[in-house]
C-alpha cells in the first residue's frame, strides 16, 4: 500500500479527480481514507434513492471515504461524503460526478497496486457489489478474494 495525498483546486470535479488521480498512478484500487474541503455545487444519492440530489451553495465537506476501483476503464467507485450547508445542516451520501470544488479538497489516497477493484452482481444483495482480486505483478492474473480473505475457487 502506498499513500498520497492530493489537493484538488476550484473548478474540479471531486470525483472525477480523486479517480484521474488513481489512474495516474496506474493503479486500478485505491481507498479514499480522508477528505476535507469545500464545494459549490454537491451531488449526493441518498439511501434508496435512484438519483443524487443537486445542492448549490457553499458547502463544506465534514469527511470523505470509500473505494476507488476501475475494471478496465470503467469507473465502478463508491464514495460516501458528509456535507454541511452555511447553515450548519449536515446531510450525507454517495458522492455523485457534478460536485465541484469550491476552494480545496485535501485527499488522502491509500494506493493497493498490488490490487484490482471491480464491482459485479451480488445474487444475495441484488447489487452489484465490491469484487476484490490479488494482481500477481509478474504476470497480470488475478484472483478473486471475499472479505474473509480466502481465495474464490
Amino acid at each position: 500500500m502506498q499513500t498520497r495525498p492530493i489537493r484538488l483546486t476550484p473548478g474540479q470535479d471531486l470525483r472525477q479527480a480523486i479517480e484521474a488521480a488513481v489512474l495516474h498512478q496506474n493503479c486500478r484500487a485505491a481507498f479514499v481514507l480522508s477528505g476535507i474541503g469545500s464545494l459549490s455545487t454537491a451531488g449526493l444519492r441518498f439511501a434508496g434513492v435512484d438519483q443524487p440530489q443537486r445542492l448549490t451553495g457553499d458547502t463544506e465537506i465534514l469527511s470523505l471515504s470509500g473505494a476507488v476501483a476501475f475494471d478496465g476503464a470503467k469507473s465502478s467507485s463508491h464514495l460516501h461524503m458528509a456535507l454541511s450547508t452555511s447553515t450548519g445542516q449536515v446531510l450525507g451520501g454517495h458522492v455523485a460526478t457534478g460536485c465541484i470544488v469550491r476552494t480545496t479538497a485535501e485527499v488522502l489516497l491509500a494506493l493497493l497496486p498490488e490490487w484490482a477493484f471491480a464491482r459485479e452482481p451480488d445474487a444475495l444483495t441484488g447489487y452489484d457489489e465490491l469484487v476484490m482480486r490479488v494482481v500477481d505483478g509478474t504476470n497480470c492474473d488475478a484472483t478473486s478474494v471475499q472479505e474473509s480473505g480466502k481465495a474464490l475457487k
